[in-house]
C-alpha cells in the first residue's frame, strides 16, 4: 500500500507569532518594567539630632541698627564727692577760689564744669553779668561754656556741675550753713571749699 506523505503540520508557540516591520527587522521585545522598590530597612541604633533651621542673616547692603547712645545715667542722691579743703581768710577766701579754679583750668578740666559760690559779697563777674539782666546772666549758666559765678542768694536755683568751688568770703553765718550743703549736693566730683577751717568743719559735719 503507497503511503501518503504527511503534510507538515504548524504548530503554534506559546508565544505566538512575532510581528515583521516594514523594514524587514525583527522589533526587539520590549523589557518588562521594574516595579516599585521596596523601603529600605532602618538602620539599628538611635536616630541623630536633628539640625536647627538656618537663622535668617541680615543682607550685606543693609546696615544692621546699631544702638544710639544711651543717655547718661543721672548722679545719684547718694554721691560723695571728695572734699577739698583750702584754708583762708574771708578777706582771701575770693583769690584762693580764684587760684583754685585757674589751677582746675590748667589740669585740663573744662570751663563748663566749674560752678563758682560765694557766702559774702558777689564775684565781680556775677555783678557785671547781673547788670545785662538775670535772662541773660541765667542764659551763661544754662550754655555751660563757661565756670559761672554765682552767690548764697541764688545758689538754689544752680544745677549740678562736676567742680563746685566755695569761697566763704563773709556773709552770714547761716549763709555759710546754707551754701555749703547745698553746695556739696550740687558738686558730681569734686567739692573745694576756701576759707576758715574751724568754721567750714562744723558747717559741713552738721550739715553734710
Amino acid at each position: 500500500m503507497p503511503l501518503i506523505p504527511e503534510e507538515p503540520q504548524i504548530h503554534e508557540s506559546a508565544q505566538g507569532p512575532r510581528a515583521t516591520p516594514a523594514s524587514g527587522r525583527t522589533a526587539p521585545t520590549p523589557r518588562p518594567v521594574p516595579g516599585p522598590r521596596p523601603a529600605a530597612p532602618s538602620r539599628p541604633g538611635r536616630p541623630g539630632p536633628q539640625r536647627p533651621a538656618p537663622t535668617q542673616r541680615t543682607p550685606r547692603d543693609v546696615a544692621a541698627p546699631k544702638p544710639g547712645p544711651s543717655a547718661p545715667a543721672s548722679r545719684a542722691a547718694s554721691s560723695n564727692p571728695q572734699i577739698q579743703l583750702i584754708p583762708a581768710s574771708a578777706e582771701g577766701a575770693l583769690d584762693a577760689a580764684e587760684e583754685a579754679v585757674d589751677l582746675l583750668l590748667e589740669s585740663g578740666r573744662a570751663p563748663g564744669d566749674v560752678l563758682v559760690v560765694t557766702t559774702g559779697d558777689p564775684h565781680p563777674w556775677a555783678e557785671h553779668e547781673l547788670s545785662f539782666g538775670e535772662a541773660s546772666y541765667w542764659a551763661q549758666h544754662d550754655a555751660r561754656d563757661d565756670v559761672f559765678y554765682t552767690d548764697a542768694t541764688k545758689a538754689s536755683r544752680v544745677a549740678a556741675r562736676p567742680v563746685v568751688v566755695v569761697a566763704v568770703n563773709g556773709g552770714t553765718d547761716a549763709a555759710a550753713a546754707t551754701v555749703l550743703p547745698l553746695a556739696h549736693s550740687r558738686a558730681e566730683n569734686l567739692l573745694i571749699v576756701c576759707g576758715d577751717p574751724k568754721k567750714i568743719n562744723s558747717v559741713l559735719g552738721a550739715g553734710v
